[in-house]
């Protein structure tokens, strides 16, 4: 998995755990529904400037947002450790 599609992921995960449309999203962080959505379909690759403006958006680090998924499934938040 590349690093748009991680980022895909983790903003809809995210947008949803805020209960955030699109559009709420997109006025929040200066930018257009159309492109927060090019985002979450992997469609565009965001640049830095438009991960920190997502990342304030979410109130969210913007590691959050290009931090990939652990190889057995579980969350990054797991209590188990890591291998």
């Amino acid at each position: 998995m590349d690093l748009k599609e991680v980022m895909a992921i983790n903003l809809r995960r995210l947008r949803h755990a805020k209960g955030m449309t699109q559009e709420e999203l997109a006025e929040r962080a200066g930018l257009s529904a159309r492109y927060i959505g090019a985002i979450e379909r992997a469609d565009v690759s965001a640049s830095v400037t438009v991960l920190g403006q997502v990342a304030e958006a979410l109130d969210v680090e913007a590691t959050e947002l290009v931090r990939a998924p652990h190889r057995n499934g579980d969350s990054a938040t797991s209590a188990e450790p890591q291998e």
